[in-house]
């Protein structure tokens, strides 16, 4: 079912469900006010009817009779009796009444008392004297609530009908009315192809619910075109990345095969050859780390490690890297207790994360003097890798981390441009945040921010 139809179907429901609790409640309130009425007009007759019959020598009984013939129509089989309260159980037995003793008793106490046996109504009245006190009880069929009723049933019946066929039509037309937005913007999400990722979807001035969803989706597209033209440089710099050296190689073997060279040429063609096959290597290799490290909650082999322990490795391995390289250590902010140097990961990884970051520092600083820092807060450890290199062009920042990217200042250096998003995935793999502040000709700053162990335990339970 559409979410038109079900709206409509919910509005019309609601509006069935109020319109009939109103009118039962109008019938309830209709039929009680009908026997009340009809009680009235039964005091009426009884009052009428006690003067008539006790009042003979005071008031001519004629004057009550032409009273009641004139004013006063005689109900569907009406009945009075007189009873005398001295002598209540002999006259009810002579007036052949089957009333329960309740009715007595209340209209010899309080002065009157009603009783109804289906639609036979009776009323009592106690009239007052001093020979003895008088029960006067008139009885009536009330034919005029089954004629009232009946129309009052007809009517609410009909008011019901019309009022879901209204509702129907309403609810439809309301829920047109308020889908419209989410209509236009499924038409307009229909023209958003891979070809057109530039459209958006107008966005309605206000703050509702389809404003927001408008906003939402076009956050969603800004990210699709970023990822989009992301994987389009990707395959654009890693076609050229890897067809470079396959170039490289297939022209080197032509060149040794077109005929017969001297053994110190076939070993130059080698050379290069070989040359050109570590870098394919290290290229693909790279490309696998990044595959592997691309996929979000993939946690292998995690477990406590100390973050000093992973930077002193990094520090050695950089000094088998580059001899005589300028990395030092920044013991100032390290902190005294030992729980807030741990964390849950992978330390073959975390190392990696960290090598790439401070040989970047290393190659584009042109040897000059890095340092690493470590320090920490409740929550997290942070490992501050700081260079006084080229920089990052400030407009090109945003670009730092598609892989095979590289700054427009790093044309004499070697790279790839890979370490770095290998870094960030790293990172993320252990739910860290990898940030980076730099100024063109001044420096790069990387901060590498990771949850402690505790922390992390203390989330999970």
């Amino acid at each position: 079912m559409k979410i038109q139809h079900r709206i409509a179907l919910i509005f019309a429901l609601l509006t069935m469900s109020i319109v009939l609790t109103v009118t039962l409640a109008d019938y309830y309130i209709a039929n009680q006010n009908t026997f009340e009425d009809f009680y009235k007009r039964l005091e009426i007759r009884a009052i009428v009817a006690a003067r008539t019959q006790f009042e003979k020598e005071n008031i001519a009984s004629a004057t009550y009779e032409e009273l009641r013939n004139t004013h006063l129509e005689t109900l569907p089989k009406e009945q009075e009796y007189f009873i005398s309260v001295n002598n209540l159980n002999a006259d009810i037995i002579a007036s052949k009444l089957q009333l329960p003793d309740v009715f007595y008793n209340n209209a010899i106490q309080r002065g009157s008392a009603q009783h109804r046996d289906h639609n036979v109504f009776y009323y009592g009245y106690l009239y007052k004297q001093s020979t003895g006190n008088k029960l006067v009880i008139i009885s009536a069929r009330n034919e005029f609530i089954d004629s009232y009723l009946s129309t009052l049933k007809r009517t609410i019946l009909l008011s019901i009908i019309i009022t879901s066929i209204v509702s129907v039509m309403i609810g439809l037309w309301f829920s047109k009315f308020i889908l419209m937005p989410v209509r236009m913007i499924t038409h307009k999400m229909i023209e958003i192809t891979p070809g057109r990722l530039h459209l958006r979807l107008p966005v309605n001035k206000g703050n509702d619910e389809i404003a927001h969803l408008a906003e939402t989706f076009n956050l969603m597209l800004d990210r699709l075109e970023a990822t989009f033209e992301t994987q389009k440089n990707f395959i654009s710099n890693a076609s050229h990345e890897l067809n470079t050296p396959l170039t490289a190689i297939i022209g080197e073997s032509e060149y040794a095969l077109s005929k017969q060279r001297s053994a110190d040429d076939y070993v130059n063609s080698l050379s290069v050859i070989y040359s050109e096959a570590e870098r394919l290597k290290k290229i693909t290799s790279s490309l696998l780390h990044l595959a592997q490290t691309g996929y979000t909650g993939q946690q292998k082999d995690f477990a406590m490690v100390r973050i000093d322990e992973v930077v002193y490795t990094v520090k050695a391995t950089v000094d088998n890297i580059i001899p005589g390289n300028q990395v030092f250590i920044d013991l100032g902010l390290m902190p005294e207790d030992e729980s807030k140097l741990q964390v849950r990961g992978n330390e073959q990884l975390l190392e990696l994360a960290i090598t790439n970051i401070v040989l970047n520092g290393c190659k584009y600083s042109n040897n000059k003097p890095v340092s690493i820092t470590i320090a920490a807060t409740h929550t997290r450890v942070i490992v501050a890798i700081e260079d006084q290199g080229i920089g990052i062009p400030q407009h090109e920042i945003a670009f730092i981390y598609e892989p095979f990217f590289r700054a427009s200042n790093t044309g004499k250096f070697n790279g790839y441009g890979i370490g770095l998003p290998l870094s960030r995935n790293i990172v993320r793999m252990h739910h860290g945040e990898l940030e980076v502040t730099s100024e063109e000709n001044a420096g790069t700053k990387v901060r590498i921010l990771l949850p402690l162990a505790s922390a992390v335990d203390v989330k999970v339970v």
